[in-house]
């Protein structure tokens, strides 16, 4: 019997046209993926970092980060990643670096910094912000660095386990307007999947695609991310089990391959 024609396709995203809501290395680093699983990626930035409303304080931060100041560096965000590199930072080796979650470190290592401490239990702020306390039981100074809009959790109970913390706001995320044409194949169900990275990402989503086709898969990159995908009203479709970019592209295609299946055993 030939089950051939019952079998997932050696690429199952073939034909899949999948939205990517950042450029840059990560941007890359993620079509690329997408491109091994036969899919097409579209890059389309819908968020981007503005520069901080006090450039010295944040200037001097730096600095003093390089000058070796800091036993600890934490990144809680690939945005945060960009702004090291924009300001061409060198992260001295007796300063240790933690990442939120795999897509920090991801992007952290793709732009040539090492990354020493990645959460094994909870990619988020309070993750951190636990294993860290666990790992560190005399006090230290560390450099947290983050968004206008992050709520200061990580700081907070760094602060009260006794650690000196340096908190100093690097960004601000903005909304970046997709083209024409992009809004376009949208709204006419030509992009199958949109990749939801971040909650900024699908607020977005949210204001830039407010008609999204039903038949557009919302694919979220972890339990915290679609909660907040949901609370801007967006039906997800896919939650990746972890924080990471192959986990996401993994659901996608997880989702994907039965749709294929049934088609080919027409």
């Amino acid at each position: 019997m030939n089950t051939a024609r019952h079998a997932a396709p050696a690429k199952p995203l073939t034909g899949w046209r999948v939205l990517v809501p950042r450029g840059g290395p990560w941007g890359d680093s993620v079509a690329a993926s997408l491109r091994l699983q036969g899919a097409v990626p579209v890059v389309a930035p819908l968020i981007d970092f503005a520069s901080t409303r006090d450039p010295a304080t944040l200037d001097s931060a730096l600095a003093d980060l390089e000058a070796g100041a800091f036993d600890w560096l934490t990144v809680t965000s690939a945005t945060t990643v960009d702004v090291l590199f924009a300001h061409g930072t060198r992260i001295p080796p007796s300063t240790r670096v933690a990442a939120v979650g795999e897509t920090t470190s991801a992007a952290l290592q793709a732009v040539g910094y090492r990354v020493d401490l990645v959460p094994e239990r909870d990619n988020s702020a309070a993750g951190m912000a636990e294993q860290l306390i666990e790992l560190e039981q005399e006090p230290r100074r560390i450099l947290t660095l983050r968004s206008e809009i992050a709520k200061p959790v990580l700081t907070k109970r760094l602060i009260e386990a006794g650690h000196d913390v340096r908190s100093v706001v690097a960004y601000r995320t903005v909304g970046v307007p997709v083209t024409e044409r992009i809004a376009r194949d949208v709204a006419n169900g030509r992009i199958n999947a949109i990749l939801v990275t971040s909650g900024s990402v699908a607020e977005q989503v949210r204001r830039q695609f407010p008609d999204l086709p039903a038949t557009t898969t919302v694919a979220a990159i972890g339990p915290r991310t679609a909660r907040d995908a949901r609370g801007y009203g967006l039906t997800v479709d896919v939650v990746a089990n972890q924080q990471t970019v192959a986990s996401l592209i993994d659901a996608v295609v997880r989702f994907a391959v039965p749709r294929e299946t049934d088609e080919s055993a027409l």
